[in-house]
């Protein structure tokens, strides 16, 4: 399996184990069984790719069908990169060695925009054509699921298909379709009319794009007979309906995040309007307490880990998390497995939950106030009070912590520089209450850190229509936030505001990006998510020779009537609703949570019925 080109590579280049496959638990199968081949490709390091679950999720559910193999593929480092160019070796999938080009279908997950020229990359080593228009009856098929998709339309040009929403039920259609179309020899058009029939499937060169004349979007509308004009998500209406995965490929490089993973719910009640997901993935569904022990248990066991994470956008809202802890505790302490969950909320957090999670060991504390003022967070609908924030950090430092992470952001909308130092007042504070208390552990000192991330305005959120901060006035607040601190006892971590000021480019971007995406790729742009390799200045130059501004993306205050890129793409949530949530933010009005109050999203339709029982009593 490892060809002598292969050997030599890895030779020569850090971190060999990443490129040699053969971890625990991965799938390995008869070539000549399977009618299907699909490569899964993350664009992004090993590290990064696996400790991402959905692509533990779909790698399980595809690979039960015996005639169906799908494989892991990553973006190899910048040392390896450059060996597979300089041997003419192409990109190949992990469990087979076979090269990316041989596969019926290459399926890229877009987890977060600055990914895209990685995607390119890719690509390119496996010696697949950039753009869809170019590939012809011998090329995979080249599709995309994730989050991104929502506005897809920067890199749109670069597929064949795109997947709206999840994927557990979408992607099995479409392998079937494929394998169907294998052996009819079915022509390539003729798959994409088939494919498009299928809830959430959304085939971009079915779709033509007008502009009026100072650049905004007239229409977008199918150019085919029997498109749908406008693309509805896929959603599984049961989460019960599929079993989280009972065993993980297990990394042989430490994954970012190298534990086990069971998702608890899918979506979030809180509508926090800044958050892209919270909105994506309505409404929330949870998962039954018998069925996520179970799996936890089983995926402990098969893979050995010693942790395991209780994921999901909001853990801390299951209806059934203490009975979730009080059934995994009956196995975990005594195999010695920790739990973590890594999504507590300020509002119910409580220390019977601390007690059911540190029978093991102690894992870090981190809370999202988001804002530093009280205004703020009511213009961005957090709904946390300073009394919450108190009530939380005292039941920490009285159960024996010292240390407490706190998560904000910086160019809200609204926001002024009082915020910014309202973000350090907060931190204060924290500081002051540690050592009020007389119950605090003996002898040791207190650590704040503040982490503050540059907001973006995302599609699907009531913040679409906002302009993002300038690079110049989101330094400037970092700048102030910096000079506010006035104890050691706070340490603060920021996000550089240049690789922000691009995600908000290709967030709100249309299809004339394509070309500058490609562009700056052969200019030499891929990891852009990495600051050390991110060229800001190359990337201006691009759009430069592109005639774009990429203000007229992040700066331009988007019309509430106005066409977007991503109008005729219904995750759920209507267009009517974020209207009224933006224009309620701009008051400083709060929406209640969804399982407190229904606010009338839209969301249900995708379920066909309420998301909840109102007539119970569903605060918790």
């Amino acid at each position: 399996m490892f060809t002598p080109k292969l050997k030599e590579a890895l030779d020569h280049v850090q971190k060999p184990g990443r490129y040699t496959g053969g971890e625990p638990g991965c799938v390995i199968k008869d070539k000549s069984k399977v009618d299907v081949r699909m490569a899964f490709c993350f664009p992004d390091t090993y590290e990064v790719g696996m400790s991402f679950l959905g692509e533990k999720i779909l790698y399980d559910i595809l690979n039960q069908h015996e005639n169906w193999w799908c494989e892991r593929v990553f973006m190899p480092w910048t040392d390896m990169k450059a060996e597979m160019e300089r041997l003419q070796m192409p990109l190949y999938a992990l469990e087979s060695k076979d090269p990316v080009r041989e596969f019926d279908i290459v399926g890229f997950t877009l987890q977060y925009e600055l990914s895209y020229t990685n995607i390119l990359a890719m690509l390119e080593l496996s010696g697949i054509p950039f753009y869809s228009k170019d590939r012809d009856e011998n090329d995979p098929l080249v599709i995309a699921g994730g989050p991104c998709v929502c506005n897809g339309e920067p890199v749109a040009p670069f597929f064949d298909v795109m997947q709206l929403g999840e994927g557990e039920n979408m992607l099995q259609s479409i392998c079937a379709e494929v394998e169907k179309a294998k052996k009819e020899h079915l022509p390539r058009k003729e798959l994409l009319l088939r494919l498009a029939k299928i809830p959430g499937v959304y085939i971009p060169a079915f779709y033509d794009v007008s502009y009026l004349p100072d650049g905004r979007i007239e229409k977008i509308q199918p150019n085919e007979p029997g498109i749908p004009a406008v693309v509805t998500k896929a959603i599984l209406k049961d989460m019960n309906s599929y079993e989280p995965p009972r065993r993980f490929v297990v990394p042989m490089v430490g994954a970012v995040q190298d534990r086990a993973s069971v998702e608890v719910l899918r979506g979030c009640v809180r509508g926090c309007r800044f958050c892209q997901a919270g909105f994506l993935y309505r409404p929330m569904r949870e998962r039954s307490p018998e069925l996520l022990d179970s799996a936890a248990h089983d995926l402990c066991r098969n893979t050995g880990y010693d942790e395991i994470s209780l994921s999901s956008l909001s853990t801390s809202d299951h209806s059934g998390l203490e009975e979730i802890l009080d059934r995994m505790n009956t196995w975990a302490e005594g195999e010695h497995v920790s739990l973590s969950l890594p999504s507590l909320r300020v509002d119910n957090f409580s220390e019977s939950l601390i007690e059911k999670t540190n029978r093991v060991r102690k894992s870090g504390l981190t809370f999202a106030p988001e804002a530093g003022t009280q205004r703020l967070r009511d213009v961005i609908n957090k709904n946390v009070t300073w009394e919450e924030i108190e009530r939380t950090c005292t039941i920490a430092f009285r159960s024996g912590y010292t240390s407490v992470k706190l998560y904000f952001m910086m160019g809200l909308p609204t926001e002024t520089m009082e915020d910014i130092e309202g973000i350090v007042e907060t931190a204060q504070r924290v500081v002051n209450l540690y050592y009020s208390l007389p119950d605090k552990p003996k002898g040791k000192s207190v650590q704040v850190t503040i982490s503050v991330a540059c907001f973006v305005p995302k599609p699907d959120t009531p913040f679409q229509f906002c302009p993002q901060d300038t690079k110049e006035m989101l330094e400037a607040k970092q700048k102030h936030l910096l000079e506010s601190v006035h104890s050691k006892k706070i340490k603060v971590n920021y996000h550089a505001s240049d690789t922000s000021y691009l995600e908000a480019v290709f967030a709100k971007g249309d299809r004339r990006l394509a070309p500058v995406i490609l562009d700056a790729y052969r200019h030499g742009c891929y990891f852009d998510g990495w600051e050390e390799h991110f060229k800001y200045a190359e990337w201006l130059e691009c759009f430069d020779r592109a005639g774009l501004d990429p203000q007229f993306y992040s700066r331009r205050v988007i019309g509430l009537d106005e066409v977007t890129p991503w109008s005729h793409l219904d995750y759920g949530v209507s267009h009517d609703y974020l209207v009224r949530e933006y224009q309620k933010a701009m008051q400083g009005v709060t929406t209640r949570p969804c399982n407190r109050a229904c606010s009338g999203c839209g969301a249900n339709h995708l379920l066909g019925g309420p998301c909840f029982e109102y007539d119970q009593n569903l605060v918790h």
